[in-house]
């Protein structure tokens, strides 16, 4: 599900440079994806090019990535180790989810 709008990603936001896609030149955006698994759910920050998003997408949705890919990483900054996994896909499609019966929608709405 979508946690968030998505948002231009930046190569150099001071001098107004987006960052792009090395194969396509297509802008990317980034977007936070809530990953539910039972009772569990975890935020990814995810970059997907502006291209591949659908028309519709809002916070809320459900959606499927395309061709996701997990890039673990690592820097020593100030003498400290800072690691972490980057998250990125080719699209992202919506998906229509049945709710469960008695649940709300993010407008509200009952199921």
């Amino acid at each position: 599900m979508t946690g968030t709008p998505a948002v231009p990603k930046w190569k150099d936001q001071e001098n107004g440079v987006r960052a792009v896609d090395f194969e396509t030149g297509a802008p990317l955006c980034t977007l936070t994806l809530f990953v539910m698994e039972g009772e569990r759910a975890e935020a990814l920050k995810v970059t997907v090019p502006q291209t591949g998003l659908p028309n519709g997408l809002a916070p809320g949705r459900f959606v499927r990535p395309v061709d996701l890919f997990a890039s673990p990483w690592a820097r020593i900054f100030k003498d400290q180790l800072q690691e972490g996994v980057a998250y990125r896909c080719a699209a992202l499609e919506l998906v229509d989810a049945a709710m469960p019966q008695g649940a709300t929608g993010p407008d509200g709405a009952a199921a």
